[in-house]
């Protein structure tokens, strides 16, 4: 008899909940701890309503849900379902480091799923939606672009290798512009070789950014501060080639014929060995 009464108790929960979401098995929020125990449930109907939380914006809830398929039936092929959801789930409450995780164990319990491409998506977003939150501290950026590449190189095909080239491009324009953020914050001080330093960095190693323009015309402004004139001519003169169209040439140009120079190619120094690179396109 008490079983009896049991069986009808779950089956009057399930009933009643229909009626109510018409699209879900599972819809009272008091299902689970407190409530009717997981257990008597399938996994299809507490992926449900992991469904159900997030249509709902409740990213954290559709994270326990899901977690509690992958718990209570590790071996179906709901589980591996949830364990995507739960990845995306927790990605959507920015918890980030188990969203990685959850991202990583699909990766190596199913490497040669269809979702394994998303999976490793997910996981180089933990990082990427995180550069904006780390101020000075750039390794979550250099672990957003290994995680990026390996979406791109993995999986050239799938529909996220475009996104993530894109944001491949910016992450790394991102370091680029910490670079010249610390730079600027140098020159602004008169530490020149501190700030030569950092706005090197962006011309030999950000070449393709876009602040690379700048960069030289920074180099500019420092070597003609401590007098380095040749190092001055040949930043000018590279801008002049690559970037002639921009202010920062403009401002390079003035800069230099203020002080009776023009833009020149020395051979005899690093930027010589950068014109060649970015204009004759030679290798190094």
């Amino acid at each position: 008899m008490a079983g009896g009464r049991s069986r009808n108790l779950v089956l009057g929960v399930v009933v009643s909940t229909l009626v109510l979401s018409g699209c879900s098995q599972l819809q009272r929020n008091d299902v689970g701890p407190g409530g009717v125990p997981l257990e008597n449930y399938t996994a299809e109907q507490i992926f449900e309503r992991g469904e159900y939380e997030l249509d709902r914006k409740s990213s954290k809830q559709a994270a326990f849900y899901f977690g509690e398929v992958e718990r209570l039936y590790p071996y179906s092929d709901w589980a591996k379902r949830a364990l995507i959801m739960q990845a995306y789930a927790l990605h959507q409450n920015k918890q980030y480091d188990e969203a990685r995780a959850a991202a990583q164990r699909f990766i190596d319990f199913y490497p040669a799923d269809d979702d394994a491409a998303y999976a490793q998506y997910l996981l180089a977003l933990s990082y990427y939606d995180q550069i904006e939150l780390v101020g000075r501290d750039q390794g979550l950026t250099f672990q957003a672009l290994q995680a990026l590449r390996a979406v791109i190189e993995r999986y050239p095909d799938s529909e996220y290798a475009r996104s993530s080239i894109l944001k491949f491009d910016l992450a790394f324009d991102h370091l680029a512009g910490k670079e010249m953020e610390i730079g600027r914050y140098y020159l602004k001080r008169d530490h020149f070789g501190a700030a030569i330093s950092r706005f090197r960095v962006v011309v030999e190693d950000f070449q393709t950014t876009t602040h690379t323009p700048e960069a030289l015309h920074r180099l500019i402004e420092a070597y003609l501060s401590l007098g380095l004139t040749q190092e001055a001519q040949t930043a000018g003169a590279i801008l002049g080639y690559n970037y002639q169209s921009t202010k920062w040439y403009e401002d390079s140009y003035a800069l230099l014929t203020g002080q009776g120079l023009e833009p020149r190619v020395f051979d005899d120094n690093w930027l010589g060995a950068v014109y060649r690179q970015m204009v004759k396109g030679e290798w190094l």
